[in-house]
């Protein structure tokens, strides 16, 4: 048994990552921290898993996290850089849900997060969560950085364009339109994702620069290992957790009769938790919704030479909670769909 910690147990990628790890065969959920909910049953705060676990959480300095195998951090940035190095000290493997060690150049981490990044040397240690594009690399690291739910999104919607030899498509001029539910603001008192607020209402954010946006290119350009352009602009929709991202790309001339369908298939063939549907199909967010799947689409509307692709994933598991436990899988040596077979819910 793996026996696993969890600092931040409480908010939704935490009581995601609860969920997920109670019915995993192979996970023994040790620690749960939270300074604030200190004694309380894990039961409590989260009904839904009255029954599967038993745990309540505990003030950080109680935990013995440093007995743990692994230890996720589902903490606001900042908070995994500060406690990573006593644990990797102690043998326990560290999985961040957060942003300290996604980007590999401290200078554009504090840029665009605005806090001083506290150990380097480990953020250059660290290895990209995503298991389609870096399974071997995670199969033997000790510290992993997850994607953002948003980068998951466009990395995985563009990847096969973007690993050719030649290039398929303008890589200088992507653009991604993306949309996700006001869970992916985290479990926080907020106007802007308060009920009155957010309900009956859609509107796009951060278009003048979004954090996701670096993370993104960086890992599109680790793919390609050329420059890529990108415009990102993300949007807030009124319901709770999904995202659905619409990618395009103009098809380059040299690579018009490119069979692009055949292309996916191809690259994803051994992909357990990318679904590549038929082509001219409307991936849906609620076929994805509490699972580990991510569904995608390509369109070439008209015949022409834009390629249009449609992504959709549950921003709290395949862009946190599920893809971190993935990483665990094939840390571990488990099969990585050990404890993430959900199937989607519906309606």
């Amino acid at each position: 048994m793996i026996k696993i910690g969890i600092v931040g147990g409480t908010g939704y990628t935490g009581v995601e990552l609860l969920r997920i790890l109670a019915a995993h065969p192979q996970a023994e959920l040790t620690a749960i921290t939270s300074r604030k909910e200190d004694g309380m049953p894990v039961a409590e705060m989260f009904p839904s898993l009255r029954g599967y676990v038993s745990l309540a959480f505990s003030a950080p300095e109680k935990a013995r996290l440093d007995l743990c195998d692994v230890v996720f951090f589902a903490t606001p940035h900042g908070v995994a850089m500060e406690q990573a190095p006593a644990l990797l000290a102690a043998g326990v493997k560290v999985i961040d849900l957060a942003a300290d060690f996604r980007l590999k150049d401290t200078a554009v981490f504090e840029q665009w997060y605005g806090i001083p990044h506290s150990c380097p040397d480990l953020l250059a240690e660290a290895v990209y969560g995503l298991p389609e594009i870096n399974r071997d690399a995670i199969r033997t690291a000790r510290i992993i950085g997850l994607p953002g739910c948003y980068p998951t999104s466009m990395q995985l919607g563009l990847a096969p364009l973007l690993a050719h030899a030649a290039p398929l498509v303008n890589e200088a001029s992507l653009i991604a339109d993306c949309k996700s539910g006001v869970s992916g603001a985290g479990r926080k008192a907020e106007i802007s994702t308060l009920m009155a607020e957010a309900s009956d209402n859609f509107k796009a954010y951060g278009v003048k620069g979004h954090r996701h946006l670096p993370e993104t290119v960086q890992g599109l350009e680790a793919i390609s290992k050329r420059k890529v352009g990108l415009t990102f602009v993300p949007h807030l929709v009124p319901m709770i957790r999904g995202i659905h991202s619409t990618l395009y790309a103009s098809v380059l001339p040299a690579a018009r009769d490119t069979d692009f369908q055949a292309l996916y298939e191809a690259f994803y063939r051994d992909d357990p938790f990318v679904d590549v549907l038929p082509p001219g199909s409307h991936p849906e967010t609620r076929s994805v919704r509490a699972s580990n799947m991510l569904r995608l689409a390509l369109h070439r509307p008209a015949g022409s030479d834009q390629l249009v692709i449609l992504v959709v994933e549950d921003n709290l598991v395949k862009g946190a909670a599920g893809q971190g436990v993935q990483c665990m899988n094939i840390m571990f040596g488990l099969d990585e769909t050990t404890g993430l077979r959900q199937v989607p819910v519906m309606p």
